[in-house]
């Protein structure tokens, strides 16, 4: 797959799903990784937070899920890469883990509310995921 300039637009949303895979923020997480691949750009994303704790989760090492990238021609072939090398069964627990996790819970974190300064505009038990898809769409209005 070709590297990403996530400078020029934001990456998938958390809640978009890659064709036979029903786990969130995996779309969004190749598209991080496609923008650290030669070529792309990071930008202000990162891999640490939901999409690292995604990859745990799923017991996928970052740098091996970067080489399967890299090498595939579509997101199918990620999306079967990454189902053969996790338990499918484990998704629907991943996607109520990473949709539980409200912005009010983070409200008295003065660096987060910095780094995510839509999170004054949403409702305080909006799902963290709803504050990437807002921020996202503040970013690159």
């Amino acid at each position: 797959m070709d590297a990403l300039d996530l400078t020029q637009r934001p990456p998938r949303s958390p809640r978009e799903l890659l064709p036979g895979l029903d786990l969130l923020m995996a779309a969004r997480t190749v598209d991080k990784i496609r923008a650290t691949l030669p070529g792309g750009n990071l930008g202000q994303y990162q891999i640490t937070g939901f999409s690292s704790s995604l990859l745990n989760r799923l017991g996928i090492v970052e740098g091996l899920l970067r080489e399967a990238i890299a090498k595939a021609g579509s997101d199918r072939e990620v999306a079967d890469w990454i189902a053969l090398h996790s338990d499918p069964a484990s998704y629907a627990e991943i996607n109520a883990s990473l949709e539980r996790p409200t912005v009010g819970e983070r409200l008295d974190d003065p660096e987060f509310v910095r780094r995510y300064p839509v999170t004054r505009r949403l409702a305080p038990e909006s799902s963290r995921l709803d504050l990437l898809i807002a921020d996202d769409e503040e970013a690159f209005q």
